[in-house]
């Protein structure tokens, strides 16, 4: 008897809203599954609170780097200055880089356990929906060091809390403070900046820095083309000085700080509203304007209603969403809620493409696999085109299809997917598994690939690369 085409309300929980079937048993009622995971979902799973401390490595790094400055030999009288770094600096610099590198990859390990063996999917792709909205990009070495505890310390804590308490959760983080250099900005009238400029500092080393301010009106929270002006950025910027990471001198060095001798004093006027509020609740009261903005309420509507329902987002989900987001004031289970209930979400037919990183999880989860063992996660992403915690832009990963179903970047999958299933060729019959991972998602031609194809290793990696599983 041929398999429907339509998918069914469980794959359509399993796949669309969580990471992926598995063998186990298919959920009885889909949307109750769902909601049921609120309860179940773990905040610090244990891989992620064994990952080391990056604030204390990153700490000691800054301090042996200032002990070796204070070594340094002198410049020789009339003589020109020593190059920038001596060998030993250089040296402690190279094992800096390796120990962040192996953090990195530790991390990655760690939320592909998370993805692996989560007891509530669901919620742990929210996760990584708001770790792409708010994204940092791990291009440097200090936030390469940050980005596990980025995700973990800033996004999974506040996953089912309120969104203007992960917009400022977010923002403080010192991962997103050094990826956007907030840690620079200076109020051009501020103490720390008059008093450089009566020692004939260098004015350009203590300005005002916006790249944060900017991409939390036009990303964070407002969106683009919202109404905003370049004025409102730079009050915004002007309200956020001060805003920093502690050094040696600070209570917790490494984490949020704030310094209020590096604030512009005054009264901001963002979006025509006058902020008089002193120091850093200065920066807080507008950023928890902008959490509660309408604009920001669409903004956000919008993003889910694309990543649950298609590149070009119905506009009766998006208005649904963002009428919840604002008589909730920004409660995101509400939001959730509201989303499993949207029927725009639940159509039968295939309506995202799945990114590199969640073919991976849904690839391994299919297989059975409850921890990547061996597999170096932070290289197969990197091979496959979305490299983890690395986007390259403020803006995020794409979550649209033409930026993820390009030939070559499909050759990768089928190639990685033919080594992924080798081992286990001898263990698993696809034609059993096909089924159970794609309920009612079946079609009858990848039915038919499955069952003639030449070897069982053959028959699973036609399966991982079917039209039926590259979709959700």
């Amino acid at each position: 008897m041929p398999l429907s085409t339509e998918l069914s309300p469980a794959a359509i929980a399993l796949n669309r809203f969580g990471l992926g079937a598995t063998p186990a048993p298919l959920p009885g009622d889909p949307r109750q599954w769902l909601t049921a995971q609120f309860d179940r979902f773990e905040t610090t799973p244990p891989a992620f609170a064994a990952l080391p401390d990056a604030r204390a490595m990153l700490t000691a790094y800054q301090e042996q780097q200032r002990a070796l400055r204070k070594q340094a030999p002198p410049p020789a009288p009339g003589g020109p200055m020593p190059p920038g770094k001596t060998p030993e600096q250089k040296l402690a610099r190279r094992d800096f880089g390796q120990d962040v590198r192996a953090l990195y990859g530790q991390a990655v390990q760690a939320r592909t356990q998370s993805a692996l063996t989560t007891p509530a999917p669901f919620v742990e792709r929210m996760v990584h929906f708001w770790s792409n909205h708010f994204c940092v990009s791990a291009d440097d070495i200090p936030v390469t060091a940050f980005a596990g505890a980025f995700e973990r310390d800033a996004i999974r804590p506040h996953v089912l809390g309120r969104f203007e308490d992960m917009v400022l959760a977010v923002e403080r983080h010192p991962a997103m403070l050094m990826y956007l250099n907030q840690n620079q900005s200076i109020g051009p009238n501020s103490p720390a900046a008059l008093r450089a400029q009566q020692r004939g500092g260098n004015p350009r080393k203590q300005g005002l820095n916006e790249n944060l301010a900017r991409e939390i009106m036009e990303l964070h929270t407002l969106g683009v083309r919202s109404g905003y002006t370049q004025a409102d950025v730079t009050e915004f910027a002007r309200a956020m000085t001060g805003w920093t990471i502690g050094g040696p001198n600070d209570d917790a060095p490494g984490d949020f700080a704030f310094h209020p001798q590096q604030h512009e004093p005054g009264t901001r006027m963002v979006l025509g509203k006058a902020y008089a509020q002193q120091g850093m609740d200065q920066a807080r009261a507008v950023m928890a304007d902008f959490a509660h903005a309408p604009a920001t309420a669409t903004h956000v509507a919008t993003k889910l209603a694309r990543h649950f329902a298609g590149d070009n987002p119905p506009p009766s989900m998006v208005t649904r969403l963002a009428n919840v987001f604002q008589t909730t004031r920004g409660d995101l289970p509400s939001l959730y809620k509201a989303l499993i209930e949207s029927p725009e979400a639940w159509q039968p037919q295939p309506l995202k493409a799945k990114t590199p990183w969640e073919w991976t999880v849904s690839a391994l989860r299919a297989l059975g696999r409850n921890e990547p063992g061996a597999l170096q996660m932070a290289a197969i992403q990197q091979q496959l085109g979305q490299p983890v915690w690395k986007p390259g832009s403020p803006a995020g990963w794409d979550d649209t299809a033409a930026s993820w179903i390009a030939p070559d970047a499909l050759m990768r999958r089928v190639e990685f997917a033919q080594r992924l299933v080798a081992p286990l060729a001898t263990q698993i019959d696809a034609r059993r598994l096909a089924p159970q991972v794609l309920p009612g998602a079946l079609t009858p031609a990848t039915q038919e690939q499955i069952t003639h194809a030449e070897t069982p290793a053959s028959a699973l990696a036609l399966m991982l690369v079917s039209p039926d599983f590259l979709r959700r």
